[in-house]
């Protein structure tokens, strides 16, 4: 996921079929009745939709701090905290999906 210089997450817009080129083969033709079958990646992407729309807004206030740090030198980067929030980022993604 892309993270925009608005703060906003970037989700592409298109959607891919999941199914096998036979699965979609095989899959009965609609007769113009109501019902719609989502494949396993729509289904995921509501559930990351659902999830970003729950995600805290941008505390503009902590910005503002972090950004005086850094124009005046104050603010240190702890590399092995960054690669651990990443790992952990990662193990919970797998989790999820498992």
């Amino acid at each position: 996921m892309k993270i925009e210089s608005t703060g906003k997450a970037y989700v592409p817009s298109q959607v891919q079929d999941a199914r096998t080129p036979a699965q979609r083969s095989n899959a009965p033709a609609q007769s113009g009745g109501d019902s719609v079958q989502l494949s396993p990646l729509a289904t995921l992407m509501k559930k990351a939709e659902s999830a970003i729309s729950e995600s805290p807004e941008i505390d503009q206030k902590r910005v503002d701090e972090i950004r005086q740090a850094i124009s005046e030198g104050r603010f240190k980067i702890d590399a092995n905290r960054i690669a651990d929030g990443l790992i952990a980022s990662v193990r919970d993604m797998l989790e999820s999906r498992g």
